[in-house]
């Protein structure tokens, strides 16, 4: 079975200031989810599902479809609203911030029924990073519970020249390359030559250069998607996230509970694969000109579907 991906493209881009996921920043008008979807098809993909919304669907879905892949992989959309919650809760009246990344997997429920992986729509990973992943994703035996994976980026080859980047920062067994713990960091940003983030006593935490760092690129088996609901009951019911209308459900939260907690592995996949994107508006004339050097090194064609 051909692994499926899950692309976040739920987000309007707050930071960026306009719908960064259909942003033609490729030399021939190219979106960063067009490089994605490319590399997952050569990596073996079979399937991509979008996590969108509501106010955008139509425009979405006009742009990203079958026809614009040239019909070379399967597309489904699931969406993610706010009030998307589990039977018992309901929506603070005063939220209006997403419930986060691991609430928008949960949306790939009905749609996905094999190992899958998940990463952001505006986020350029690179060819190596699909392919380690459609590895790891496709030799798991049959029927696979509770293993997992994450390609690992080094820190220092992800942050940003315009501001501070949010990132899972990850420990793992330098033997077994499994994850024994993430910790998703809100604010890193590099200061006179070290790495640095902001702790929640608002102090900066210098880390090295080759830290291992989630890019929110993580593989899953479909059991995944019942542990997310059974512990998104578990996030809502704490009175902390009942006040706080800007907590998130993470990823790294869910899936260093499900390690912490005996439930599953999460293999640290190593790439070489270099990290770009558009987290500000200022990071595009950088990004448009990766791109263009990339198509003039023969890695991209012109026409890529």
């Amino acid at each position: 079975v051909k692994p499926t991906l899950l692309v976040l493209a739920a987000g309007m881009g707050s930071r960026y200031g306009s719908l960064k996921q259909m942003d033609g920043v490729g030399p021939n008008g190219e979106a960063i989810i067009d490089y994605s979807v490319y590399d997952a098809i050569r990596a073996g993909f079979g399937k991509v599902v979008f996590v969108i919304r509501h106010s955008f669907a139509q425009e979405f879905q006009e742009v990203f479809n079958a026809e614009r892949f040239g019909h070379k992989i399967a597309v489904e959309y699931v969406f993610q609203e706010l009030d998307y919650l589990p039977d018992g809760f309901t929506l603070p009246a005063e939220r209006v911030k997403p419930w986060g990344t691991n609430h928008a997997v949960m949306m790939g429920k009905e749609v996905i029924n094999e190992p899958f992986a998940v990463l952001n729509c505006d986020d350029f990973y690179d060819r190596d990073a699909f392919q380690v992943m459609a590895k790891f994703l496709t030799s798991l035996p049959e029927g696979s519970k509770g293993k997992y994976a994450m390609v690992g980026f080094r820190v220092d080859n992800t942050l940003s020249e315009s501001g501070t980047v949010s990132r899972g920062i990850c420990e793992m067994d330098p033997e077994t390359h499994l994850l024994t713990g993430v910790v998703e960091r809100t604010k890193i940003e590099r200061h006179n030559g070290i790495v640095e983030y902001l702790d929640e006593d608002g102090t900066w935490v210098g880390i090295p250069d080759t830290a291992p760092t989630s890019m929110n690129f993580w593989g899953f088996t479909p059991d995944y998607f019942q542990y997310s609901e059974d512990f998104f009951k578990v996030f809502l019911s704490d009175p902390k996230n009942q006040t706080n209308l800007k907590s998130e459900f993470f990823i790294p939260l869910m899936v260093d509970t499900l390690i912490k907690e005996g439930k599953a592995t999460c293999e640290v996949l190593d790439t070489t694969s270099k990290w770009f994107g558009v987290t500000y508006p200022e990071d595009r004339p950088e990004t448009v000109a990766k791109l263009a050097a990339l198509h003039e090194a023969g890695q991209y064609p012109d026409q890529m579907f």
